[in-house]
């Protein structure tokens, strides 16, 4: 069953006061990258079943794993990647491969933005970085060529990685390279959401209560006081 952790996390976020709130938005500016989306893209994306998905996940004759079918069951649901993440408890990394997987066997629907398979496909580890940006059509397969032959030869004296031969070729700058990279690093992790851990904005109605409840007490001891005071003459 379907838990939208996500959506009652940020449910209980945006009834805290505006103050909060914009303390909460100016410290994630220093973790967010403002142009860096394809987390989102790929995060917020619903993957929806063919037939052939439906089928299957009815069925289950041809036997796969258990994970397998719960994201089937999630996509049927209307879930989005990161609801999936969240509920079957596996990395995003892991749930690409699985999207990738029922994508190329037809059991999910080809998704109309191809920038979804390029992220997954990065994400799952079916494409390398130079590949990457060439799917997204940021380099073309001749300027990749280039950049490997540039690689080869610059290696055999310096120990670097390949998306810096990218770099230095003018192809794509250090900001896209450290996006793509971070996402990728952030993707094999498991991330377990309880939204119940975030702190509770206790109701006015609440606080005017127990200031009621202060104030009988209050007046109940007043009244002992005067009583004992008085010599206990109303005992």
């Amino acid at each position: 069953m379907q838990r939208n952790f996500l959506d009652k996390f940020l449910d209980k976020i945006s009834n805290f006061p505006s103050w909060i709130k914009e303390i909460i938005y100016l410290r994630l500016q220093k973790d967010v990258q403002p142009d860096g989306e394809l987390a989102y893209i790929f995060a917020t994306f619903k993957p929806v079943l063919s037939d052939k998905g439906k089928c299957e996940l009815d069925s289950k004759k041809s036997g796969f794993d258990l994970n397998l079918y719960n994201i089937f069951e999630y996509c049927d649901n209307g879930a989005t990647i990161s609801d999936i993440t969240l509920n079957t408890y596996l990395s995003m990394e892991e749930v690409a491969g699985y999207f990738l997987f029922a994508v190329d066997e037809g059991y999910i629907q080809i998704p109309d933005n191809s920038q979804i398979l390029n992220i997954a496909g990065f994400l799952a580890g079916k494409f390398r970085t130079g590949e990457y940006f060439v799917q997204n059509g940021v380099i073309s397969e001749e300027q990749l060529d280039d950049a490997v032959l540039n690689y080869e030869h610059r290696t055999k004296k310096h120990d670097k990685k390949f998306g810096q031969s990218l770099i230095e070729l003018g192809l794509i700058s250090q900001k896209q390279l450290d996006i793509l990279l971070s996402i990728k690093d952030e993707a094999k992790k498991r991330f377990i959401l309880d939204h119940n851990e975030i702190p509770k904005i206790a109701e006015a109605k609440t606080y005017e209560e127990k200031i009621e409840n202060l104030e009988k007490e209050n007046k109940q001891l007043k009244m002992r006081i005067r009583e004992l005071l008085s010599g206990g003459k109303n005992e």
